[in-house]
């Protein structure tokens, strides 16, 4: 069966593909995943390498390819939901790369609901480095990850042998927000005012001035490329401006 789906699955372009049995997924913040698929059995864990628009100067041109691939991987996604469910006859559930959020529970903000870093490990795909983020044995820092929840009974992929982060450092000096400086902890709130610059936090200050403002200061803000960015950022979707622990890590280049 696993055999089944991995052929499949690689052969849709995905770069790498592995498997845990729930009962091996550990995540400390996210609910468990009965309480969101009663009756899953195992995941299939899904790995896409990100390509080298990360390094760009320019960060119009890092968003673009991110998109390109988020836009992938959904696709992807939706075909394997297809396959499970059609062609093996278990239900299954897609977890996307990120969005939607809930933001009505208290303590959930800027947590999925299925830790993907957790659920790769699990599967055998890599081990976390010092950045927090999964580091694959052959694509290193640049990769991401989505899943699709099963009901079908899978044994998990062993795990790496050996982590591939060198524990340079080189994530943590570069970071230009100072998240990564705790170990083992990313504060996020550093991470998300640096890397969403036109996110909600931004959004809300935006608004926030612009309700406070007489007519000729809203009419001058509403022309601004503040507003324009932010603008911009809420019919795109989600955009991540900073690859500065992308670009460094070393794991994986050649």
């Amino acid at each position: 069966m696993k055999e089944n789906i991995r052929t499949f699955v690689l052969g849709l372009g995905v770069d790498d593909v592995g498997f845990a049995a729930v009962g091996d997924y550990r995540s400390p913040k996210s609910p468990a995943i009965e309480s969101l698929f009663p009756g899953a059995g195992s995941m299939i864990v899904m790995a896409f390498r990100e390509f080298s628009a990360c390094e760009s100067p320019s960060p119009q041109m890092a968003m673009g390819a991110r998109l390109d691939l988020m836009e992938f991987t959904r696709s992807v996604n939706y075909r394997v939901v297809r396959h499970v469910e059609g062609k093996l006859g278990s239900p299954a559930m897609s977890v996307p790369v990120s969005y939607p959020m809930d933001f009505n529970t208290p303590g959930k903000v800027g947590v999925g609901e299925v830790s993907l870093r957790h659920a790769a490990v699990a599967a055998g795909l890599g081990a976390f480095g010092r950045h927090n983020l999964v580091v694959h044995p052959r694509f290193g820092t640049r990769v991401i990850f989505t899943a699709v929840l099963t009901k079908l009974e899978l044994a998990s992929d062993p795990p790496v042998e050996e982590n591939p982060c060198t524990d340079c450092g080189l994530c943590v000096s570069g970071c230009p927000a100072g998240a990564l400086d705790a170990e083992g902890k990313t504060d996020l709130l550093k991470c998300i005012g640096k890397s969403q610059p036109y996110g909600m936090r931004a959004s809300i200050d935006f608004w926030s001035r612009y309700g406070e403002a007489d007519p000729e200061a809203q009419k001058a803000m509403l022309r601004s490329p503040e507003y324009l960015s932010l603008y911009q950022a809420a019919f795109i979707g989600n955009q991540y401006f900073c690859y500065s622990c992308y670009s460094v890590c070393p794991a994986g280049r050649r």
